[in-house]
Order: structure tokens, then C-alpha cells, then sequence
């Protein structure tokens, strides 16, 4: 219990007391009643030293804070679901029997339940959904379990991997690296039994980013061309230029700067032409030449090199509004191609922006990476 709350509150960077105000913010704007500032600092305490258990309305309130499940913010480990009793073979009939009703409709719910939540995470972040994103997953991941043919499980499982893999983006994003990583291997094994490449390798190539940020960029470089493997010849041509782009981005974490610049023509070479960035096959794909641009300016600008300040300005010129995290990590991306040219005043502004942005959102993922900016200026 100690650890769970005290480990999501520091990698906020939050202070306790920080912790109390953003409880009382969210309380005011929720019209919650919750116990006076004095007794809040007691509780936060005893929370943390295991003394008091973390009551459900204060739970939901830090959660949403923090974007932890409630296991994590009480620092237990994922238990497996209760298998079904021996002799429990009613409750099994019936939940064979209920899944036999979820027809094509219900899984374009789950779909459109998929993209809402994409939606208001890319506008307010992912710690807020975390209680939504995981009650979404038990019920894929039910639905699933207990389908009985193919014409049934593989709608829902393609549902489950594009849902799972979200999760898995959400919970990199908050710091919950854990989470992130087996969210990926659901929605790997999600592809799989949908029998969708597309899907397959996307997964993949996003979880190579937990090993980038976990400091093994060399062998996430593998994973990512991995993914372009196992994606094969069915994949669209603008997921195609979408892993050539995530394999720059890692190549120059891992200091393969031949290899990243090779990897960004690849990029340029398969997208297709047009202003359109979804991809009809691949909904959580956003990709088209301005993106990309920003993408290389980001892949240059961690190689220092000095064309990356014009490509991110035009970049940022372009970026949709509503992007909010995105916006946070192209500013981030100028900070540091600015640190490269000795700009320093240009790079603290940048960083002053990214820091708000990533404080809308909640990005522990974001928050890490202008700390270590900030050490170079």
C-alpha cells in the first residue's frame, strides 16, 4: 500500500502537499466532498505508510489523478482472474451462451467506445481513463474468453487489439511501464488470433518504445524491424511509412545515425501523397507529410543535427490543436534541437510550454524527458 501511492505521486513530481491541492481541485471541479486539508495530510501519510487503507471515493479520486489502476495505487500485483469452479458448469454454459449474442453491432460499440477514449486522451491525456480503459479491457477480454467460434472471436479480438494496444500507450504515458508492457503482449496475442498483421506489427513497433525508455534502445531497434516483419505484405503503404518513421526515431536513441537517416527515406518514400492522415485500414494510425515532418525533425534533433529546427517549426505551425501531447513533444523536440545550436533562451522557452502541456495531460512520460533537458541548459 505504501508503495504504490508514494511511487505514482513521485513520478509526477508531486510534493504531498501538491498531492492535497490537486485532490481539492478535483473535488471543487467534481462537486465531491472530501475531508478538510488538515486531515488530508494525515490520510496522504497513513495511505503512504500503510497505516489506512485507501478508501473507493478517494481511490477514484487518485486514479483519475495519477492514472493508476487500483492495484497500483495500492501496490499489489495484478491477481489472475478467478477461474471457473470444477463442477461450475452452469456459469460457464451462461457465459458461452452471452457471448454468443455479441453480433457485429457490439463490436463496432466496442470500436467506437475505442475511439472515444482515443479521442479524450489525446485532448486531456490518459491518467484520467485509466478506471474507463481498464473496465473497457474486462470486457473485451470476457467477451473473448468465452467465445466459442471463429466468426465470433475474431471481431472481438481485432476490437481487443486495438483497444489493448491504446491502454498500452496510455499507461507508458503515466509511467506505469509494467502496465504498458503487458497491455502490448494482449494486444499482440489479440492480433494474432483476429490473424491481423497490421495490427501485429503495430503493437509490436509501439512496444519497442517501452524498451527506448527503459534505456535498451539497441535491442528495441530489433523489435521495431521485427515489426516490419511480421506486418509483411498485407500492410498498408502509410502503416508502412509509420514503422519506417518509429524506426528512425529509435535508430537515433541508439545512435545509428546512417541507419535513422536511411529508415526516414523509407518513410518519405511509401507515404502516400495528400493531406489525409488517418488510415482507413489502421484507425489509430494518424500519418501524412506534415507528421512526418515533425517526426524527422524529431529523429534529427536527437541527433543534433541542425535541420531539425526548421522541419519542427514547420511542424509546429501545422499541429492540430487538439493534439495536446503531441504538442508537448514537438516542444520538447525544439528544446532540444535548440540546446544543440547553443540557443539556450529559445530551448528554456520551449521547455517552459512543454512543461504546462504535459502538466494538462498528466504525461509522467513527457515530464522525464524536460527533466533531462533541463539538465542541459
Amino acid at each position: 500500500m505504501a508503495n504504490g501511492l508514494q511511487t505514482a505521486r513521485k513520478a509526477r513530481g508531486w510534493s504531498q502537499e501538491r498531492l492535497i491541492r490537486e485532490m481539492e481541485r478535483y473535488a471543487r471541479e467534481h462537486i465531491s466532498v472530501i475531508a478538510s486539508t488538515a486531515s488530508l495530510r494525515v490520510y496522504v501519510s497513513e495511505w503512504e505508510n500503510g497505516k489506512r487503507p485507501i478508501s473507493e471515493p478517494y481511490g477514484k479520486i487518485l486514479r483519475a489523478l495519477l492514472g493508476t489502476t487500483d492495484d497500483e495505487l495500492n501496490g499489489r500485483h495484478t491477481m489472475p482472474a478467478a477461474s471457473v469452479e470444477a463442477d461450475g458448469y452452469d456459469e460457464l454454459v451462461n457465459r458461452i451462451d452471452a457471448s454468443r449474442s455479441v453480433s457485429l453491432t457490439m463490436v463496432k460499440t466496442f470500436m467506437d467506445q475505442t475511439e472515444l477514449l482515443r479521442t479524450v486522451d489525446r485532448q486531456m491525456g490518459a491518467a484520467s481513463l485509466v478506471d474507463q480503459m481498464t473496465g473497457h479491457l474486462s470486457t473485451l477480454e470476457e467477451a473473448l474468453t468465452f467465445a466459442v467460434l471463429p466468426e465470433t472471436r475474431r471481431p472481438v479480438a481485432l476490437a481487443l487489439a486495438g483497444a489493448a494496444t491504446l491502454a498500452a500507450w496510455q499507461a507508458l504515458d503515466v509511467g506505469a511501464v509494467e502496465r504498458a508492457w503487458r497491455h502490448y503482449e494482449l494486444g499482440k496475442h489479440a492480433a494474432k488470433e483476429a490473424d491481423e498483421p497490421m495490427y501485429l506489427a503495430h503493437a509490436t513497433a509501439e512496444q519497442a518504445y517501452v524498451l527506448c525508455d527503459a534505456g535498451r534502445p539497441a535491442v528495441a531497434v530489433e523489435l521495431v524491424r521485427d515489426a516490419q516483419r511480421a506486418g509483411g505484405k498485407v500492410m498498408s503503404p502509410r502503416l508502412r511509412a509509420w514503422l519506417y518513421a518509429a524506426e528512425a526515431e529509435i535508430c537515433a536513441k541508439a545512435g545509428l545515425p546512417d541507419d535513422c537517416r536511411r529508415a526516414l527515406d523509407n518513410a518519405v518514400r511509401c507515404l502516400p501523397a495528400g493531406e489525409g492522415a488517418r488510415d482507413p485500414d489502421m484507425l489509430s494510425i494518424f500519418l501524412n507529410q506534415g507528421h512526418l515532418s515533425r517526426w524527422r525533425g524529431n529523429a534529427l534533433a536527437l541527433l543534433g543535427d541542425d535541420e531539425a529546427v526548421s522541419d519542427l517549426y514547420v511542424s509546429l505551425d501545422a499541429m492540430d490543436p487538439t493534439f495536446i501531447r503531441a504538442t508537448a513533444g514537438l516542444r520538447c523536440d525544439l528544446a532540444q534541437a535548440h540546446l544543440a545550436r547553443g540557443e539556450y533562451d529559445e530551448a528554456h522557452d520551449h521547455l517552459r510550454q512543454a512543461r504546462l502541456l504535459a502538466s494538462r495531460t498528466g504525461s509522467v512520460r513527457h515530464r522525464r524527458r524536460i527533466e533531462q533537458l533541463t539538465q542541459g541548459l
